[in-house]
């Protein structure tokens, strides 16, 4: 996962070639080329399948990480979408209204056949489940260990809220527990957590609370719907100067402690133990990633 920097995934109805444009010259981190929700009517799903096929065989997202959100098992368009996108230049794929560890378990045999089928390498195309029941943030563990392509899981708000028969409210209380769960189950087991869609778009100062929360939470990135979210989405996942010297100041102590053989490090008072160690070496890993990408 190494290789995976995940601060913004933007979705991208597949059926538009105006938003697919715009998308391929945006700096998202990854692209959500989506296939489900936001392609409506039925009809329009072939439309976008071939799209995506055209545009990743024409080098438009050479370069970037590319992941179609497909449609789930249950809508009679999961084979489809699978046998048409498994191709060189998607890195994988979001699945969507996963309730259970058996749903990817399910979606990783398939990927799997397919692979064998095209001639790929078992396992080079990655799944991304999407939170979206009540039931599936309760299996979020197990959605998150079901298969080893998962590589990060993340929040679908909007379509929780209505399964749960609650409000989101304006001060986003409503989100708050399965926000804290679903980054929980994810850090648990191993992957990327995800946070949920901002969806007033344009109340950037909103999306500011929101992103201040997330990284408090410790979401490692954001759905995204519009293209003006990225620039305040990448300040917040991506480690400031200030930290970044920080973290640089505590690996400096630590190293000097253990060769004087004092054991713990002391800054301005403050004890610095494994997990600050372990901390200013995940966000110097970060920084790296994002000034290797950038």
């Amino acid at each position: 996962m190494d290789n995976f920097l995940m601060r913004s995934l933007m979705f991208v109805p597949a059926h538009s070639d105006k938003l697919l444009l715009s998308a391929s010259k945006s700096s998202a981190d990854v692209l959500l080329l989506d296939i489900e929700d936001s392609v409506q009517p039925q009809r329009n799903k072939q439309i976008a399948r071939d799209k995506v096929i055209n545009y990743i065989n024409d080098g438009l997202f050479r370069g970037r990480k590319v992941f179609p959100r497909i449609n789930d098992r249950e809508s009679g368009e999961l084979l489809k979408d699978v046998t048409q996108l498994t191709l060189s230049g998607v890195t994988g794929f979001m699945y969507p209204k996963a309730k259970r560890g058996e749903d990817i378990y399910f979606f990783d045999k398939l990927l799997e056949t397919v692979e064998f089928e095209k001639g790929f390498k078992k396992g080079t195309f990655k799944i991304i489940p999407l939170i979206e029941t009540a039931s599936a943030v309760m299996n979020v563990q197990e959605i998150c260990t079901a298969s080893d392509r998962v590589i990060a899981v993340a929040y679908g708000s909007e379509d929780f809220i209505t399964d749960l028969g609650g409000i989101h409210d304006q001060e986003h209380v409503s989100l708050f527990t399965p926000r804290a769960m679903i980054a929980m189950g994810a850090r648990a087991s191993g992957v990327i957590p995800i946070d949920t869609v901002h969806v007033r778009v344009k109340d950037l100062e909103d999306l500011e609370v929101n992103l201040k929360l997330s990284v408090k939470l410790g979401y490692e990135g954001m759905l995204v719907l519009n293209p003006i979210e990225l620039n305040l989405v990448h300040q917040y996942y991506t480690p400031s100067d200030e930290q970044v010297a920080h973290a640089q100041e505590i690996l400096r102590s630590d190293k000097q402690a253990q060769e004087d053989g004092k054991g713990v490090a002391i800054i301005n008072g403050k004890f610095i133990g494994p997990p600050f160690v372990a901390k200013a070496k995940k966000v110097l890993e970060k920084h790296k990633l994002a000034n290797r990408l950038s």
